[in-house]
């Protein structure tokens, strides 16, 4: 029985003791009381004082620990901001380019100004499994592997109030696994921040990164399945990525059910047929080294191997009837299938530690044997005989991919006919054309784009117009056939061409050939 212990003030100790010491008191004032009452209503009071105490240390004691405690003042907070959309892993492990993790770390000072002696960030991989080696070992239940550290304050570094951001970004590879959270393992990805002042203050952060994966739906994939020592075959046609949320077809055949003989027609026919999901998790528990005697040595560990249900219906034939041809043997059926959410599937994933989460669709169909009289289709009889067809296809569970692409596919298209530098033009430099061959005429001048030959169109005397080829002017000769030479060095025009406007010879010449082709005839003359 623990123990109470009672403060009492002087004064209450005083009156306690003059109620001991003078119970007569009590009796002559009253008049009415008589000793044995006196003693009885001191002993009443003093109770009634101790069970106040009591309850006043039992609520003093519950508001002790019950309060919430304070935290310490911090000199500053830590914080991040993500730049980049959800880290979504698109394809598989070997065809992922992976994805790219963007964010800032915030430090807000609250001091005036604080000293960072060192400020370490790190990316990390953890692993906890449910079922250890050690059941109170944290070396067998948990395993962290380090992705990525940084150190922003090599040297002592000082802060001024205010916020200051510092970048962090990572490229997660593709064949790394995804988030995941099992019955048997847990494997998520940690951003930690810790930063030290110089007085030996340290702030933490901690933020959960979530990875997901998304493979691209493909066509719909057609498995056959055969079942000795029967004739029946199963044709299944289903696309091998489903979702979490959302229903997908299934679309069965099942061929081979009517068999002939010389005087008789034997025919299986679908009774039943149910469909369930099945996810099958895999996991190795590894030992640290302290517990790896148990297993045998170093490196080894515990394979632990779950499976359930996450989907399963039964197929109504009045709701979703299949089609049954008997003449040909066939029967066809049609259904949809789900991932029941409350069950809280878990996406396929595949990792070097022993992890492994898979997922198959099972279909069953219970068949029943019937016999008739060859020629004699409605009398059916039946045998008796029955079977239960049971078959299994491999689907990939992933998450939806939505709108999102993939982080190589975000940034500018690069052609490889296009470098990065603006293109290069070939040196052709200038040709030099003599001015006192065509005349002055710089308007008339043109280039061809086929053949790089200038052309030089002018007037003439009877057509009004003319063209020429213009040779270029060589080096050594002026009347040089070779082709156009090319020179920086000699300069067609100079500035005083630039400035004055061209000649106009044009005009004048024309006016003066038309004046030479009109000739003046008398009347007398024409009559002649």
């Amino acid at each position: 029985m623990p123990f109470l212990f009672v403060r009492k003030t002087s004064h209450q100790d005083d009156l306690i003791k003059d109620q001991v010491r003078n119970p007569s008191t009590v009796s002559v004032k009253s008049g009415h009381l008589k000793p044995h009452s006196v003693a009885s209503s001191t002993m009443d009071a003093l109770k009634s004082m101790a069970a106040s105490h009591k309850l006043l240390s039992s609520s003093d004691r519950r508001s002790s620990h019950g309060s919430p405690k304070m935290d310490a003042h911090k000199p500053a907070k830590l914080d991040v901001a993500v730049e980049s959309p959800p880290l979504v892993s698109y394809n598989t492990p070997a065809n992922s380019s992976g994805a790219l993790y963007s964010s800032q770390l915030l430090l807000d000072v609250i001091e005036p100004e604080i000293t960072v002696q060192s400020f370490d960030v790190e990316l990390s991989c953890v692993v906890s499994v449910k079922k250890p080696v050690h059941q109170h070992c944290p070396g067998c239940a948990s395993k962290t592997t380090s992705l990525k550290k940084l150190q922003f304050a090599p040297e002592p570094l000082p802060l001024k109030k205010g916020m200051h951001k510092f970048p962090f970004s990572y490229l997660f590879p593709g064949h790394l696994p995804a988030t995941t959270k099992s019955d048997l393992v847990s494997l998520e990805y940690k951003l930690n921040g810790v930063v030290t002042t110089t007085t030996g203050e340290k702030i933490k952060f901690t933020k959960d990164i979530h990875l997901g994966r998304s493979v691209l739906p493909g066509n719909d994939k057609e498995s056959v399945r055969v079942f000795p020592p029967t004739n029946l075959t199963a044709r299944v046609n289903h696309n091998p990525c489903v979702h979490p949320i959302g229903e997908f077809p299934v679309s069965l055949r099942l061929s081979g059910i009517t068999s002939k003989t010389a005087d008789s027609i034997v025919r299986w026919r679908l009774r039943k047929l149910n469909w369930r999901i099945e996810e099958t998790q895999s996991m190795v528990s590894p030992a640290c080294a302290k517990h790896s005697g148990k297993l045998g040595g170093e490196g080894k560990g515990i394979q632990h191997e779950d499976t359930r249900t996450i989907g399963d219906a039964n197929i109504d034939y009045n709701k979703t009837p299949w089609k049954s041809d008997f003449d040909a043997g066939e029967v066809d059926a049609e259904f949809m299938c789900h991932i029941n959410p409350s069950k809280l599937p878990v996406c396929d994933v595949e990792a070097p530690n022993g992890l492994k989460v898979s997922h198959n669709l099972v279909v069953e169909m219970v068949v029943a044997e019937d016999w008739s009289p060859k020629g004699k289709p409605n009398q059916v009889t039946p045998t008796g005989s029955a079977r239960i067809l049971r078959t299994q296809f491999h689907l990939m569970l992933t998450e939806r991919p939505g709108l999102g692409v993939a982080w190589d596919e975000e940034s500018p298209p690069v052609y490889e006919d296009v470098p990065a530098s603006p293109p290069h033009y070939p040196n052709q430099g200038m040709t030099d054309v003599d001015l006192a061959r065509i005349g002055g005429e710089l308007e008339e001048l043109h280039l061809d784009p086929h053949t790089n030959h200038l052309s030089h169109t002018a007037a003439g005397p009877s057509s009004g117009l003319r063209t020429s080829m213009v040779r270029p002017v060589s080096a050594g000769s002026n009347s040089s056939a070779e082709l156009p030479s090319y020179s920086r060095n000699r300069p067609v025009l100079d500035v005083d061409d630039l400035l004055t406007g061209p000649p106009d010879t044009r005009r004048e010449s024309v006016a003066v050939e038309s004046e030479e082709d009109i000739e003046v005839v008398e009347a007398p003359s024409i009559r002649r």
